[in-house]
C-alpha cells in the first residue's frame, strides 16, 4: 500500500467520438490524489475494515497482490479514510466467474451496506448494470441491461461526483449518471467500499482523488 498527494496538475475533459458512442475519459477541472493502494502485501492492513453487514461466510483477503472476495453477502470492505463531497475513485476490477457482480459503494457511512450509492457492474448474474441510492432494489435506482463483466477480464472502473451528480465509467466510457436533487453529503456519507454477493471477484490499484 502507498499513499500520497499530487498537486499542481489538471485533467482535461476529453470526448472522442467512436462509432455511435462518446467516450468521456475524465470529467473535472482538476484532481488531487489523497489515497492509493496496490494491495502488494500479505494482509489487508489498517486502511480497510469489514462493515456491519449481513454476515457472509466468505471473507476479503489478499491474493497475489490483489483484493479478492467471494460469498460476501453484502458485508462490504470499507476504506477507513473519508471522501470529500466531490471525489473520484478509480480501480481495477475483475470478475472471477461468469456471474459478474462487480460491486462497490460510494458516499456511504463506512459501516453499513446501502448507506450511500451502490454501483453494480454485471449484477444479478450479469443481467443488469445499476446505480442505486440507499437501496439497490429501490424504485429510484438507475438500471440498464448489462454490458457484462466477462470472466477473467480486468476493467478500469471509476466513479466521480461533481455538483450532486454521480457518474460511473468503465474503461473510460461513461456508463451511467445519477443526478441527485438531495445528494448524500456530510459526515455520514464519506465512505467508500468494495462489495459482493456470492460471485468471486477481484479488485486492485485503487486511487482516490479530491476534485478541485
Amino acid at each position: 500500500m502507498s499513499t500520497g498527494v499530487k498537486t499542481g496538475w489538471f485533467v482535461v475533459v476529453l470526448s472522442v467520438l467512436m462509432g455511435c458512442q462518446t467516450r468521456e475519459i475524465v470529467k473535472g477541472d482538476g484532481k488531487t490524489l489523497i489515497f492509493e493502494d496496490d494491495f502488494n502485501r500479505a494482509t489487508l492492513g489498517s486502511s480497510w475494515v469489514r462493515g456491519e453487514g449481513e454476515g457472509g461466510t466468505g471473507k476479503w483477503r489478499i491474493e497475489d497482490g490483489a483484493l479478492v472476495g467471494s460469498d460476501i453477502k453484502n458485508d462490504p470492505l470499507w476504506w477507513t479514510g473519508q471522501l470529500p463531497d466531490q471525489a473520484r475513485v478509480e480501480f481495477d476490477a475483475t470478475a472471477l466467474s461468469d456471474h459478474g457482480d462487480l460491486k462497490f459503494e460510494i458516499f456511504g457511512d463506512g459501516k453499513v451496506h446501502a448507506s450511500g450509492y451502490v454501483v453494480i457492474f454485471g449484477g444479478w448474474k450479469n443481467s443488469l448494470d445499476v446505480i442505486a441510492r440507499l437501496d439497490e432494489h429501490g424504485s429510484d435506482r438507475k438500471a440498464q441491461k448489462s454490458r457484462r463483466a466477462l470472466k477473467g477480464q480486468t476493467y478500469k472502473l471509476a466513479a466521480e461526483r461533481i455538483d450532486g451528480t454521480l457518474k460511473w465509467f468503465v474503461n473510460g466510457e461513461l456508463v451511467m449518471s445519477y443526478p441527485d436533487e438531495k445528494p448524500l453529503v456530510g459526515a455520514e456519507h464519506r465512505g467508500f467500499s468494495f462489495n459482493d454477493w456470492s460471485a468471486p471477484v477481484k479488485f486492485d490499484n485503487v486511487k482516490i482523488y479530491r476534485l478541485d
